[in-house]
C-alpha cells in the first residue's frame, strides 16, 4: 500500500514540474497515467478501503497543485502589514494548503467517479478513456465556474508548447485538457494490458495485441494533435497598417512593502509620471500601467502630477487605480483621454480569494484576516462589462482574471480587438509572474488577439496571436517599453461557440455508456 501511495505522490509531483517556470511540459503527457492505473487495477478498493483509495488521488492532487501553486507562500513575511512573523507564516501556510486541497478535491472527485463507473459496469478500456476524459473536462469546467480556480491541466503546456496551445482556438483550454487526459488514459490502458499479459499466458497474444493498440493510438493521437496545432500555428497573421496601435508599457517596480504608504506613493507618482512623459515623447498612441499603479481614487488622481502630465502630453492612458462606488471601492482600469476625461472604466470581476476577499467569510473570517491592507471593502465589477477605448473595444483582465478563459472569450465575442492585462504580482515568489505570463499566452491564442501586459514588478510583455512573446520585461526592475500591436476582429471557433467540447464529451460518453449497458443486458438475456 505504501508503494501505491508513493507512486501517486511522485506522479503528481511530476505533473507539478510542468507549469512555468520549470516548464517540463512533456511530463504532462504521461504523469497522470500512474494514477489511472492505480484506480482501474483494483476497482473494489473504493468500496472496501475508502480512506486508502481517497489517499491516492489526494496525494496526486497535492503533488500537482501543491507544487504548481507553491508561489503563494511568497506572501510571507507580511510584517510590513503589521502581521507578526509567526502569524504571517501561518497565514501563508493556510493559503497554500487550502488552495492545494481545493485543487486535489477535483482529482479525488474524478477518481471516485471513474472508479465507481468502472466497478459498477465493468466497462472496456476504450469507453473508460472516453469517460475518464469527459469527467476531467467536466470537473474543470465546474471548478472554473467558481471563485477559486486552480491549475487546469491545460496550462502545463504554456508558454512553450505553442503547437498544442493552438488547440485552444477550437474549444478553449478544455481541448488541451482533453488531449492530455486521453493520451494519459491510453498509455495507462496499455500498461494495464501489459501487466495482464504476464498473468494470463493463455491469452498472452490477444493481450499483447491490445497493449500495442492502446500504445499506438496514444502515439498517433499525440502526434496528430500536434499536427493540427501546427496547421493553426502556421496561419499567417494579416496585419494592416490601418489597425496598428503603438502602445507604451510602464513597469513601476514598487515593492508591496512600501506601495500603500507615503514612500511608495511618492515613488509611484514619480516613476509613472516620468515614464508616461518619456513614452509620450516616443509618439505612442496609448500607455498602459499595472494594476493599482497609482493606489488612489479618481478624485485624488486628478490632483496629482500624473494627471497633469496627461493634460500636458495629450496621450491616452490606461491607468490602474481604485474606483469609488458608494462606500466601497473597486480595483479598476481607467481610460483617460488626452484632455483628461474618463472615457471608460473597467472594474475587476474576479477578486482574489484570501487576498481581496475571504471565501466563506462567515466561517474563515476569524481564522485569517484579509491580506489586503486597505481599510475599504473591495467589491467586484459586473461580469458583463465592456471596455471601449478611443481605438476600439478592448478585452481587459486584471491580475487573477487571466486564469478564466471564458472572461476573455466573452469580451472577444462582444467585439474586443486586443487584450490589455494589468497585474501587480509583487506579493508572491518569482514563479507566479512566469505562470501569469503563461496564462496570458493561452488567452492570446484562444481569442486570436494581440495581448499587452503591464505588471508592477514583472513580467510585463507583448504577446502576438500565435502566442509568441514579442517582448518580455525583467523581474523586479523599473522598465518602460513601446511596441506596435494590431487590432483584430477575427473570431476563432472557441470565441464563437465557447467550450462546446466538454458537453459533447459528457453527452457522448453518457450515450456510449447507455449503449454498452443496454448491449450487455441483451447479451446476458441471450445466454
Amino acid at each position: 500500500m505504501i508503494l501505491r501511495l508513493g507512486i501517486a505522490l511522485v506522479s503528481g509531483i511530476l505533473m507539478g514540474l510542468t507549469p512555468a517556470p520549470l516548464n517540463a511540459w512533456f511530463l504532462a503527457w504521461f504523469a497522470l497515467a500512474p494514477l489511472w492505473v492505480l484506480i482501474v487495477k483494483n476497482p473494489k478498493l473504493a468500496s472496501t478501503h475508502r480512506l486508502y483509495f481517497i489517499l491516492q488521488p489526494l496525494l496526486w492532487g497535492i503533488g500537482y497543485h501543491g507544487l504548481a501553486i507553491s508561489w503563494i507562500t511568497g506572501i510571507h513575511p507580511m510584517t510590513w502589514m503589521g502581521v507578526p512573523w509567526l502569524a504571517s507564516l501561518a497565514i501563508a501556510s493556510f493559503c497554500w494548503l487550502f488552495i492545494a486541497l481545493w485543487g486535489a478535491s477535483l482529482v479525488i472527485t474524478w477518481a471516485t467517479c471513474l472508479s465507481w463507473i468502472n466497478h459498477k459496469f465493468k466497462i472496456f478500456p476504450w469507453l473508460r478513456v472516453l469517460i475518464g476524459t469527459a469527467l476531467w473536462c467536466g470537473l474543470e469546467a465546474f471548478w472554473s465556474s467558481g471563485a477559486l480556480w486552480c491549475a487546469s491541466l491545460s496550462y502545463t503546456q504554456s508558454p512553450h508548447n505553442l503547437l498544442i496551445l493552438h488547440l485552444g482556438q477550437i474549444s478553449g483550454y478544455s481541448t488541451i485538457t482533453a488531449a492530455i487526459v486521453a493520451v494519459n488514459g491510453l498509455i495507462a490502458e496499455a500498461w494495464i494490458n501489459r501487466k495482464d499479459t504476464k498473468k494470463q499466458h493463455s491469452s498472452a497474444s490477444l493481450q499483447s495485441t491490445f497493449y500495442w493498440r492502446y500504445l499506438t493510438t496514444a502515439i498517433i493521437l499525440l502526434i496528430g494533435l500536434h499536427i493540427v496545432g501546427f496547421q493553426l500555428y502556421n496561419r499567417p497573421l494579416t496585419q494592416s497598417t490601418t489597425t496598428a496601435l503603438k502602445v507604451g508599457i510602464i513597469q513601476g517596480n514598487i515593492p508591496n512593502e512600501i506601495k500603500l504608504y507615503p514612500d511608495g506613493w511618492q515613488r509611484a507618482i514619480e516613476g509613472y509620471t516620468n515614464g508616461y512623459k518619456t513614452l509620450a515623447d516616443q509618439k505612442v498612441d496609448a500607455i498602459l500601467t499595472p494594476e493599482t499603479a497609482l493606489p488612489f481614487t479618481l478624485s485624488e488622481l486628478k490632483r496629482g502630477s500624473f494627471y497633469s502630465a496627461i493634460l500636458e502630453k495629450g496621450v491616452v492612458a490606461w491607468l490602474g487605480g481604485f474606483g469609488e462606488h458608494g462606500r466601497s471601492i473597486t480595483n479598476s482600469l481607467f481610460t483617460i483621454t488626452g484632455t483628461g476625461n474618463i472615457f471608460s472604466e473597467y472594474d475587476k470581476t474576479k477578486l482574489v480569494p484570501l487576498g481581496e476577499y475571504i471565501p466563506f467569510e462567515e466561517f474563515l473570517g476569524r481564522l485569517i484576516d484579509r491580506l489586503s491592507p486597505l481599510d475599504a471593502h473591495l467589491v467586484a465589477g459586473s461580469p458583463s462589462q465592456i471596455f471601449d477605448t478611443p481605438f476600439g473595444r478592448a478585452i481587459v483582465g486584471i491580475c487573477y482574471e487571466s486564469a478564466f478563459s471564458e472572461h476573455f472569450r466573452r469580451q472577444a465575442a462582444a467585439g474586443g480587438e486586443f487584450i490589455l492585462t494589468a497585474s501587480n504580482n509583487a506579493h508572491y515568489s518569482k514563479s507566479m509572474p512566469a505562470q501569469h505570463h503563461a496564462l496570458d499566452v493561452m488567452r492570446a491564442i484562444e481569442t486570436d488577439r494581440w495581448a499587452v501586459r503591464a505588471t508592477n514588478t514583472g513580467y510585463s510583455g507583448i504577446v502576438n496571436p500565435h502566442g509568441k512573446t514579442v517582448w518580455l520585461s525583467g523581474i523586479n526592475t523599473y522598465e518602460i517599453h513601446a511596441d506596435t500591436i494590431y487590432r483584430r476582429q477575427t473570431q476563432t471557433l472557441y470565441v464563437r461557440w465557447g467550450d462546446w467540447l466538454t458537453p459533447v464529451l459528457l453527452v457522448g460518453s453518457a450515450i456510449a455508456l447507455l449503449f454498452y449497458i443496454f448491449g450487455l443486458k441483451i447479451e446476458i438475456n441471450r445466454r
